[in-house]
């Protein structure tokens, strides 16, 4: 259904701004029918996730359409790269309120098309329909990776060692900032963390890397924050870890506002929207662990190890735990 004189027809919506996306996926029958089909490769299982953004909840309304769709594909590919997949294609819901027009829908599917190309995935099919509000999208990514290669959250076993990509708790200060809730940051360093809530990268290549040659026992995207989501890790492979918090990896902008504020440090930890990987690497595979980010040109860094004791410790530099009011994010 379309809106209330601002869109064309649902049909017409649909063929003129939704079906170029799907022009390189056949199995897509050009969004004319009411499901697509696919061939999975030979000697591949499919991995499929899903992600629901709402307005001024997962992004503000006054965000970029074009912005707001790549997000939506990139939180979906981070965890793809949390699983070592290849991604392949996706499927997209868009309950549309009275506020979008015809310009938002054009700007959202370049951002699309933008992310299809780089990612090198298409548009398999979906729906779209209206709502009173908010504005919510919802996409579906399916990816594959070598049939038994799969990363998973219960391979972690005492003895690995814990890597961490990029930096971590940008997503949290990026919301901040992007809210102009941080006043004091310098221009630069404003814009810097904005962009990484707006615009997160999915390690993709890494993932794929360490499946496909068999690297890392686990591993996972960090969405929910890093003790959140390391937490997860440690209860799904029944064992524990120890983290120093020194060597977490933070950006210049975030490490500034830490060292004005060390307690700032539990927000970074705990605060999500990251969308980097945590991941259980046995130690005699940390090298060629190492030698894959290098290759796929993704900064990664030791941060801990994982243990026999069920409990998640994080350490100061001083070798004493650090407590956090919460460890992570939650819907409800």
């Amino acid at each position: 259904m379309a809106g209330k004189g601002k869109l064309p027809g649902e049909f017409d919506l649909i063929a003129r701004y939704f079906a170029p996306l799907a022009a390189k996926a056949p199995g897509a029958l050009g969004l004319k029918d009411d499901a697509a089909t696919f061939q999975p490769p030979a000697g591949m299982e499919l991995v499929f996730t899903t992600d629901a953004l709402t307005a001024d909840l997962h992004f503000l309304r006054s965000d970029p359409p074009d912005l707001i769709a790549r997000k939506m594909l990139r939180q979906n590919l981070s965890d793809l790269a949390g699983k070592g997949a290849k991604p392949l294609g996706y499927l997209m819901t868009t309950a549309l309120d009275d506020g979008i027009d015809e310009a938002w829908i054009a700007k959202f599917a370049e951002g699309l098309a933008q992310d299809q190309a780089e990612f090198d995935i298409a548009l398999w099919g979906g729906d779209t329909t209206s709502t009173p509000g908010p504005l919510a999208l919802t996409a579906t990514l399916i990816g594959a990776v070598p049939a038994g290669r799969a990363l998973r959250r219960n391979g972690a076993r005492p003895g690995d060692r814990i890597l961490v990509t990029g930096t971590i708790g940008d997503g949290f200060f990026g919301l901040a900032a992007h809210r102009g809730e941080l006043p004091d940051l310098a221009e630069p360093a404003r814009r810097f963390l904005a962009q990484r809530y707006v615009l997160p990268q999915p390690r993709v290549a890494l993932g794929r890397m360490l499946a496909e040659q068999g690297l890392a026992q686990a591993g996972m995207d960090v969405s929910d924050g890093l003790a959140a989501d390391l937490a997860h890790m440690c209860a799904a492979s029944h064992c524990g870890a120890r983290v120093e918090v020194a060597a977490v990896p933070l950006s210049d902008a975030v490490a500034d506002l830490v060292a004005a504020d060390p307690a700032l440090i539990a927000s970074a930890i705990t605060g999500g929207d990251d969308y980097e990987l945590v991941l259980a690497v046995p130690p005699d595979r940390i090298a060629a662990a190492l030698d894959a980010a290098r290759q796929s040109g993704t900064a990664i860094v030791e941060i801990g190890s994982f243990v026999q004791e069920s409990r998640l410790t994080f350490l100061d530099r001083d070798n004493r735990p650090l407590a956090f009011e919460k460890a992570g994010f939650t819907h409800f």
